[in-house]
């Protein structure tokens, strides 16, 4: 499976598709990396708190650009499309919340990884999921 996925990514007709997903997954990401270390340092946040906020806070960023970039062949253009689009992706990245700070929680606490480092073990793991889900629902094409 993960051999095929990879595949995919490099010369499948998904391809171009799968790498625009993931550069943008890649910007949200730092975004959200950067947001999850300043709530948790400078506004005494706890981690795992801070981490659904940031991460909520790049779903509507990552929505906006993926419609018009990675997804354009089907994007939503319409209010009632492009709402329903938006719902849809926060059903999948909100079901995508648990997987990644799940993650975040056991590198932390069984792994003593640095926080910000196990976020961004959790994004990579969650992306695969949020990737298929998104392409085959939200973006139903």
């Amino acid at each position: 499976m993960l051999r095929r996925f990879l595949r995919a990514i490099l010369v499948g007709p998904e391809a171009p598709q799968i790498r625009r997903f993931f550069l943008v997954g890649a910007l949200a990401a730092g975004l959200q990396t950067a947001l999850l270390g300043t709530l948790v340092e400078w506004v005494n946040v706890q981690y795992l708190i801070a981490a659904t906020l940031s991460i909520e806070a790049t779903i509507i960023f990552q929505y906006g650009v993926n419609n018009r970039w990675t997804f354009y062949d089907s994007r939503h253009d319409g209010w009632r499309e492009y709402g329903r689009g938006l719902l849809r992706t926060n059903l999948v990245r909100g079901s995508a919340i648990p997987i990644q700070v799940g993650v975040l929680y056991a590198l932390v606490s069984a792994a003593t990884v640095p926080y910000l480092a196990a976020n961004g073990v959790g994004i990579v793991i969650s992306g695969v999921y949020r990737y298929v889900l998104d392409s085959r629902w939200t973006w139903q094409g």
